[in-house]
């Protein structure tokens, strides 16, 4: 049976670090082009939403991604400081399917292949695994602010990459039901799969550093 599965993408007009970057030119389109071309090249992906209070991302949206669905955030959700579940319960409940992906405008290097192969595995091996998201292995010494090791021994010197990996969630990606987020107010279920991806792709923008690191990364990964 063929599972629907409807990609998100929420977005706000305004951004305090990085002043208007989800519309911002990124290596000459606007920053949220990227991730939306990207969803609209996996076969798996039924439909692709926009939920966002900006009219400069409705008006680009309406131009070049005709396809897309376009949600216009209410006010009550609109303040930087709403949990980003209380937006996506909102959009759910607009958006009928069997499972939701949501990712961010802010990862522009996040690849089809990388979002086409999270859809095979977690189809694949749904219910055993009840959600899916995206990790960047951390292979490094890491230590809590008391000066006490997290993941290693102080006393045994091993080379890093021998460490036991660690996994930071990249909010890249994640993979649910409307049910887990429902009842657990939560993207990730009881038992997620945790999908590492590749460390270029997990580049997020956050502050403007990031803006510029990340353009550089692209052209030299992409061209251009």
């Amino acid at each position: 049976m063929n599972r629907t599965i409807a990609a998100i993408v929420p977005m706000r007009h305004n951004s305090e670090r990085v002043p208007g970057k989800n519309y911002r030119s990124f290596n000459g389109k606007p920053l949220f082009h990227y991730v939306t071309e990207s969803l609209l090249k996996v076969p798996a992906i039924t439909q692709v939403v926009i939920d966002t209070d900006s009219p400069t991302v409705m008006d680009y949206a309406r131009k070049h991604f005709p396809q897309v669905i376009l949600l216009e955030r209410p006010e009550h959700l609109r303040d930087g400081s709403i949990p980003m579940n209380d937006v996506l319960l909102n959009v759910i409940n607009q958006v009928q399917a069997d499972f939701y992906l949501q990712t961010h405008s802010t990862n522009p290097l996040l690849s089809a292949a990388t979002i086409q192969k999270a859809v095979d595995l977690f189809l694949k091996q749904y219910p055993i695994y009840d959600s899916l998201f995206s990790v960047t292995r951390l292979q490094t010494r890491l230590w809590d602010e008391l000066a006490r090791a997290i993941n290693h021994n102080p006393n045994i010197l091993l080379r890093t990459q021998d460490l036991p990996p660690v996994y930071e969630e990249n909010s890249c990606l994640y993979l649910f039901d409307k049910k887990i987020l429902i009842e657990r107010h939560n993207r990730i279920g009881n038992r997620p799969y945790l999908l590492e991806i590749p460390k270029h792709e997990a580049l997020d923008i956050d502050e403007e550093i990031d803006f510029t690191v990340a353009e550089m990364v692209h052209r030299a990964v992409y061209g251009g």
